[in-house]
Protein backbone atom coordinates (compact mmCIF):
# COMPACT_ATOMS: atom_id res chain seq x y z
CA UNK A 1 0.00 0.00 0.00
CA UNK A 2 1.57 3.61 -1.09
CA UNK A 3 0.57 6.90 0.61
CA UNK A 4 -0.04 10.23 -0.34
CA UNK A 5 2.99 12.76 0.15
CA UNK A 6 2.77 14.17 2.96
CA UNK A 7 1.83 18.11 3.59
CA UNK A 8 5.23 19.91 3.29
CA UNK A 9 6.75 22.37 5.66
CA UNK A 10 7.80 25.82 4.88
CA UNK A 11 11.37 25.13 5.42
CA UNK A 12 10.87 22.38 3.15
CA UNK A 13 9.95 24.40 0.31
CA UNK A 14 12.73 26.76 0.45
CA UNK A 15 14.81 26.44 -2.66
CA UNK A 16 12.61 24.61 -4.45
CA UNK A 17 11.74 26.48 -8.29
CA UNK A 18 9.02 24.81 -8.85
CA UNK A 19 5.08 26.21 -9.23
CA UNK A 20 3.14 25.76 -6.48
CA UNK A 21 -0.68 25.45 -6.94
CA UNK A 22 -3.22 25.81 -4.78
CA UNK A 23 -6.68 25.88 -5.05
CA UNK A 24 -9.00 28.33 -2.78
CA UNK A 25 -12.79 27.37 -2.85
CA UNK A 26 -15.92 29.62 -2.01
CA UNK A 27 -19.20 29.03 -1.22
CA UNK A 28 -21.67 31.57 -1.21
CA UNK A 29 -24.93 32.36 0.70
CA UNK A 30 -27.50 31.13 -1.09
CA UNK A 31 -28.45 34.14 -3.78
CA UNK A 32 -25.48 35.77 -3.31
CA UNK A 33 -22.83 34.11 -5.91
CA UNK A 34 -23.73 37.00 -8.49
CA UNK A 35 -22.73 39.62 -5.68
CA UNK A 36 -19.51 37.69 -4.27
CA UNK A 37 -18.03 37.04 -8.46
CA UNK A 38 -18.61 40.40 -8.92
CA UNK A 39 -16.60 41.86 -6.03
CA UNK A 40 -14.10 39.21 -6.65
CA UNK A 41 -13.91 40.62 -10.28
CA UNK A 42 -13.82 44.13 -9.32
CA UNK A 43 -11.43 43.96 -6.53
CA UNK A 44 -9.69 40.69 -5.68
CA UNK A 45 -8.38 39.80 -9.31
CA UNK A 46 -6.72 43.33 -10.29
CA UNK A 47 -4.78 42.31 -6.81
CA UNK A 48 -3.87 38.82 -8.28
CA UNK A 49 -2.92 40.64 -11.58
CA UNK A 50 -0.81 42.82 -9.82
CA UNK A 51 1.03 39.49 -7.89
CA UNK A 52 1.29 38.12 -11.68
CA UNK A 53 3.19 41.79 -12.57
CA UNK A 54 5.38 41.51 -10.15
CA UNK A 55 5.97 37.54 -10.79
CA UNK A 56 4.78 35.96 -7.85
CA UNK A 57 1.83 34.33 -9.49
CA UNK A 58 2.05 32.37 -12.89
CA UNK A 59 -1.15 32.11 -13.48
CA UNK A 60 -4.94 32.28 -12.38
CA UNK A 61 -8.04 30.39 -13.02
CA UNK A 62 -11.26 30.23 -11.64
CA UNK A 63 -14.44 27.73 -12.26
CA UNK A 64 -17.24 27.20 -10.82
CA UNK A 65 -19.56 23.90 -11.00
CA UNK A 66 -21.88 23.15 -13.61
CA UNK A 67 -24.31 21.78 -11.21
CA UNK A 68 -25.10 22.16 -8.20
CA UNK A 69 -24.11 19.43 -5.48
CA UNK A 70 -25.30 18.16 -1.82
CA UNK A 71 -25.10 21.22 0.30
CA UNK A 72 -22.00 19.70 2.84
CA UNK A 73 -20.19 19.25 -0.64
CA UNK A 74 -21.53 22.14 -1.93
CA UNK A 75 -19.02 25.20 -3.19
CA UNK A 76 -19.70 27.69 -5.53
CA UNK A 77 -16.27 28.89 -6.90
CA UNK A 78 -12.74 27.15 -6.99
CA UNK A 79 -10.03 30.16 -7.86
CA UNK A 80 -6.53 27.81 -8.99
CA UNK A 81 -3.32 29.84 -8.52
CA UNK A 82 -0.17 28.67 -9.79
CA UNK A 83 2.28 30.34 -7.72
CA UNK A 84 5.69 30.60 -8.72
CA UNK A 85 7.04 28.29 -5.95
CA UNK A 86 5.87 27.08 -2.22
CA UNK A 87 8.23 29.73 -0.64
CA UNK A 88 6.36 32.37 -2.56
CA UNK A 89 3.05 31.27 -2.21
CA UNK A 90 3.70 30.45 1.88
CA UNK A 91 5.82 33.69 2.40
CA UNK A 92 4.38 36.25 4.47
CA UNK A 93 3.55 39.36 1.93
CA UNK A 94 1.68 42.82 1.89
CA UNK A 95 -0.30 43.21 -0.93
CA UNK A 96 -1.88 46.34 0.37
CA UNK A 97 1.15 47.90 -1.51
CA UNK A 98 -0.82 46.64 -4.71
CA UNK A 99 -4.22 47.36 -3.56
CA UNK A 100 -3.56 51.08 -2.61
CA UNK A 101 -1.69 51.90 -6.05
CA UNK A 102 -4.94 50.44 -7.85
CA UNK A 103 -7.48 51.42 -5.50
CA UNK A 104 -7.06 54.91 -4.30
CA UNK A 105 -10.22 54.51 -2.62
CA UNK A 106 -9.60 52.60 -0.22
CA UNK A 107 -12.33 53.12 2.40
CA UNK A 108 -14.95 51.94 -0.23
CA UNK A 109 -11.88 48.92 -1.74
CA UNK A 110 -11.83 47.59 2.18
CA UNK A 111 -16.18 47.95 2.36
CA UNK A 112 -16.18 45.90 -0.67
CA UNK A 113 -13.79 43.11 0.02
CA UNK A 114 -15.14 43.14 4.02
CA UNK A 115 -18.68 42.32 2.30
CA UNK A 116 -17.12 40.02 -0.53
CA UNK A 117 -16.48 37.92 2.63
CA UNK A 118 -19.57 38.29 4.58
CA UNK A 119 -21.43 36.79 1.94
CA UNK A 120 -19.45 33.48 2.63
CA UNK A 121 -20.33 30.46 4.43
CA UNK A 122 -17.07 28.74 4.04
CA UNK A 123 -14.13 29.21 1.96
CA UNK A 124 -11.25 26.87 2.66
CA UNK A 125 -7.27 26.77 0.53
CA UNK A 126 -5.85 23.53 -0.90
CA UNK A 127 -2.67 23.18 -2.06
CA UNK A 128 -2.31 20.66 -4.64
CA UNK A 129 0.16 18.09 -6.10
CA UNK A 130 0.63 16.75 -9.25
CA UNK A 131 0.27 12.40 -8.80
CA UNK A 132 3.13 11.19 -11.68
CA UNK A 133 1.26 8.15 -12.63
CA UNK A 134 4.23 7.01 -14.35
CA UNK A 135 6.32 6.64 -11.57
CA UNK A 136 6.85 3.74 -9.56
CA UNK A 137 5.73 4.08 -5.53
Amino acid sequence: MTSLPMQESLPALKGRDEPFVVEYYYKVRWGHADEFIRLFKKNHHPVLKGHIALGRILGVKIESPRYHNTEDGRWDYRVTIVWKNGETALEDFDESSIARELFPDQETFKKEEQRRFEILLAHWDLPVVNVDLEKPR
